[in-house]
Formats: C-alpha cells, structure tokens, sequence
C-alpha cells in the first residue's frame, strides 16, 4: 500500500475512524467519571549513617541495605502494626468486609494488612538516604494517616529487629556469665589451695626462691670443708713423724721442752765425765731429762689427737654439709615443681578471669543495646492531607484517548478496507487492470464539510508527493 492509497483510504473511510475516534474518547471519558476519586499522601524517613552510640558500629548505606529497608517496609509485619496501632480490625464494617471476603477464614488483621500492602509504595530517593513512603486511599485523609502510620510501624519494626537479637544475646550471655564466674572461682580456690599447702604464693618473677640462696652458701662452705679436709688429712699422713709437722714444730711448749731437754742433756753429758754415772746428781738429772722426754712426748701426742679429732670432725661437717646440700637441691627441685603448678594454676585463673571479664563486657553491651529506644531512622517530613486527587487525571485521559482513538480509528478504517476493496486511484485501476490508464476524469463539483476538507488535504499531499516522485525520476 503506497501513501496515496492510505490518504484515499483515509478519506473514504473518515466516517469509521471519526466513530472509533469519539467512542473511545467517550468510553475514556465515562471510565474516568465514573472511577472514584483516589488520593496520595507521602512521608519521608530518613536513614542516618552516624556511629551506633552503644556499639560504635557504622550503618552501611549500600543499595542492598537500602533495598532491605524497603522490604522491611512493605513487609505484612509492619502492615499488621499498622492494622493494630489504628485499631481498622476492631470497625465493625471491616470485620464485616471480611466476613463476606473470607468467610470467616483466618484472621481479620492478617487479611486486611495483605490490602493495604497493595496500596503501599516505597522508594529511596536518588543517591540519597531518604525513603519516601506513599499510600493511596479514597479518603484523603485515610492516605496520610495510614502513611504516617507506617512511617512509624517502620520505626518500631527497625527498633525490635536491632532489639530482640540483644535480649536473646543478654539472656545468653546472662548464663554464659554464671558459668565462667564459678569456672573463676574454682580455679581461684585450687590456686589458694595449692599455695596454702605448698607455702608458696607466687611463681616465676615474682617469687625469689631461698633453697637457691641456702644452696650457694653450703655450697661455699663445703668447698672450705673439703679444703680443711685435704690438709687434715695431709697431716694425719704424717702423724708418725709428728716432729715434721708443722704444728708440732711451731708449737711454743715443745719447743721450750725441747731447748730445756737439750740443756739437761749436755749438763748431764759434762755431770757424766765430772761426777760419774753413779753419782746421785748425776742419776737425778737423768731422771728429769726422762721427765721432760714424757712431758714432751705427750704435749705432742696431744697435738696429734687435735690433728686427728679435727680430720673427723671435718669429715663429719663436710658429710653434713653434702646431706644438707643434696637435701636443699631435692627441696629446690620440689619447689621447682610447685611453682610449676602454681604457674598453670595462676594461667587458669588468668585465662578464666578474661574470659570472664570479655563476656561481663559483651553482657553490658548487650544488656544496654536491649533496653535502647533510639534508632538511625527518622521521620524527614509528615504525610498530610493532599488537597487534589493523584487519579483519575481528565486531562491526561483525554489526550490519551484522542491518540488512542486516533490509532484505533485508523485501523478500523484499513479493516472496512481490506473486507470491502474498492479502486480509488489510477494506480490502483492499472494494477488490478493490468491495462494504463490514458484520461482521468474529475468531478468539478465541490464537497463541502469534514469530507471536502479531507479531499483538499489529500489532493494538496497527492500533488507534492507527485512532484517529489516526478523531480526523483528526472
């Protein structure tokens, strides 16, 4: 079908399209009179990114928490709050309603949260932490109450969901509490019991330990022993020949004892040669030379038993001292051991107390989380009453309509076309002649009205259109 065929068409037909045309207008319209009145109301909440002030953490504005919060919001748990805080299942006309919907099935405040669901939009703002919440009524002033009322039901909702995870948590770690404090406990009193038995109260740096002190002094006194030992024991070697040692040969008395005797002796020696052997003088001298032999033989021999009485009594203190040290050693061993355990003692109850002390601090968080009022959404601005109805909207209606109609009309008029064909054109007489056409005849006689205008207007197009073919030919 070619432009011109089209305008023909157009023209011939104008009666069918003009019909469609105003029907659909008129349908439009009868539609839009008849459809009540519907009303919007809108609020805003805004979601603040600022710290939580009880647990610090930040609030994430990323497009999928923004989207959480746009489900939460048209949620049937924050449309079933907004049934029960404007109390709608207590009107006996819902209930009703609902009776004749439901048949008594289920529940009213359930049923009748799923309607206002429908009726409920939310959208973020662009690039922004704003929520706008919008609801759609007959009544004007229903719209922004039931839009103010799930700004708030929203609010609340927010409220439980950070709060009824924190009481559950308290009461957790309310146990979690009781357990580790007697956990602590216990390990406190093994700790006290192991210290009041061993006598020790502290492990590792803090405690010096004295066996190690005992130790190092015995230790130098046996070194000094074993040293006093070695030379009573050289000495005692030469107990024999007494007259080599040195405490015999020191010795004042003996010495005096020894000058004395050689004195006698060589009185006796010169008594000997004057007097005579049997000379009573001379015996008399012999007998105190034998005295003084006997008195310096035993101011020895006493020396000697001092030398022997003083390697025993050596070998006594350095096997006491060698006793005392081994005993010192085995006590610094245990004590070793004991402060062994007392460390692990102590690590348990150091180990008990933190955990302890990170679940009391977790318990106060929680505990205080528990109890808070306070979210990070606020209501921005309040729905209020809207003055003009959102729907139907008759001017845009109609200008739909007119082009609606126009469209519809057009088509009607290429269906009557296509079910009653009739030649219109030359063009179309040569293509279903299969003949040219040589003369065309007009009519001089003027159409006036819708019809005439229509002809002037497809004459006007037919002759451009002819021109702009003719000049292309060329």
């Amino acid at each position: 079908m070619t432009f011109q065929q089209f305008l023909l068409i157009l023209q011939a037909r104008y009666k069918v399209a003009l019909f469609v045309l105003l029907g659909t207008i008129a349908l439009v319209l009868a539609v839009t009179l008849i459809l009540p009145s519907k009303y919007v109301a809108s609020t805003a909440v805004v979601l603040d990114s600022k710290p939580d002030p009880l647990t610090g953490s930040m609030s994430a504005m990323s497009p999928s928490y923004l989207a959480t919060q746009i489900e939460i919001i048209t949620s049937d748990h924050v449309a079933q709050s907004v049934v029960k805080s404007l109390k709608l299942d207590e009107i006996p006309q819902i209930k009703e309603q609902w009776q004749k919907a439901t048949k008594g099935r289920g529940q009213v405040h359930v049923w009748l949260a799923s309607l206002l669901v429908k009726k409920l939009e939310a959208k973020p703002s662009h690039e922004s932490n704003v929520i706008n919440i919008s609801y759609s009524s007959e009544d004007p002033v229903f719209a922004a109450t039931a839009a103010n009322a799930f700004a708030q039901a929203y609010i609340n909702t927010n409220l439980e969901l950070k709060v009824d995870p924190a009481r559950q948590y308290t009461q957790w770690f309310q146990a979690r509490v009781a357990g580790l404090r007697t956990e602590l406990e216990n390990a406190q009193a093994r700790l006290a019991d192991f210290q009041k038995k061993t006598g020790m109260v502290a492990s590792g740096s803090k405690m010096i330990s004295e066996e190690k002190t005992k130790i190092s002094e015995l230790s130098d006194q046996l070194v000094l022993t074993e040293s006093q030992l070695a030379d009573t024991q050289s000495k005692k070697k030469n107990v024999k020949s007494g007259n080599t040692l040195a405490e015999v040969m020191q010795n004042p008395v003996i010495l005096n004892l020894k000058t004395e005797i050689n004195t006698q002796e060589s009185k006796l020696q010169e008594a000997s040669r004057n007097l005579g052997k049997n000379s009573p003088q001379y015996q008399a001298m012999e007998n105190q030379i034998e005295s003084l032999k006997k008195k310096l033989e035993t101011e020895t021999q006493q020396i000697l038993n001092s030398i022997n009485t003083a390697n025993s009594v050596t070998i006594q203190k350095s096997s006491e001292l060698m006793a005392s040290i081994n005993s010192h050693k085995k006590q610094a061993i245990e004590d070793n051991a004991n402060r062994d355990q007392i460390s692990v003692l102590e690590n348990d109850v150091e180990s008990a107390q933190k955990a302890y002390d990170t679940v009391v601090q977790r318990y106060a968080e929680s505990s205080l989380q528990s109890q808070s009022n306070q979210t990070n959404i606020s209501v921005l601005t309040q729905a209020t009453e809207p003055l003009d109805p959102s729907s139907p909207k008759m001017f845009l209606n109609l200008i739909v309509a007119v082009f609606v109609g126009g469209f519809l009309g057009v088509g009607a008029a290429l269906v009557a076309e296509l079910i009653d064909q009739r030649v219109r054109s030359r063009e179309s007489l040569e293509i279903a002649s299969g003949v040219h056409v040589l003369v065309e005849f007009t009519l001089d006689s003027e159409t006036r009205g819708i019809k005439g205008w229509l002809k002037k207007f497809s004459i006007a197009l037919l002759s451009k259109f002819r021109t702009r073919k003719a000049i292309l030919a060329t």
